[in-house]
């Protein structure tokens, strides 16, 4: 059995203004096939509210939400790009785009698709 080394990791969104930190052993990454995920095209990590900080940028943050108005999808108001969501069915999860991690290569992190059209 191997042991999963668990990272602190930090991100931003384009501009800098949006910074995190996370802390996962990346067991896995998740696509959706959602509207909204579709057409950002983001490539997801999943991690508990207690290993997501928030470091700067709040006051650029704007959310968006739409059909049940659970998921929170939050973009910076400055550069547009979507960093992270408050998932919809573990509202208590973040979905982290991981293409907003620092020096991040997802290339050997096995890939799983979501099925969120399905959900009504």
């Amino acid at each position: 059995m191997t042991e999963q080394i668990v990272k602190k990791t930090q991100g931003s969104c384009h501009c800098g203004a949006i910074r995190f930190e996370i802390q996962t052993d990346f067991p896995e990454l998740t696509t959706c096939d959602c509207s909204i995920c579709r057409k950002k095209n983001a490539l997801m990590i999943k991690v508990h509210e207690s290993q997501f900080e928030l470091l700067a940028g709040e006051q650029h943050l704007s959310e968006y939400q739409f059909n049940s108005m659970t998921a929170r999808h939050f973009f910076c108001q400055i550069c547009g790009i979507y960093p992270f969501h408050r998932k919809r069915v573990t509202p208590d999860h973040f979905g982290i785009n991981v293409h907003c991690l620092d020096n991040f290569d997802p290339a050997t992190i096995p890939v799983r698709q979501t099925f969120g059209s399905k959900m009504s």
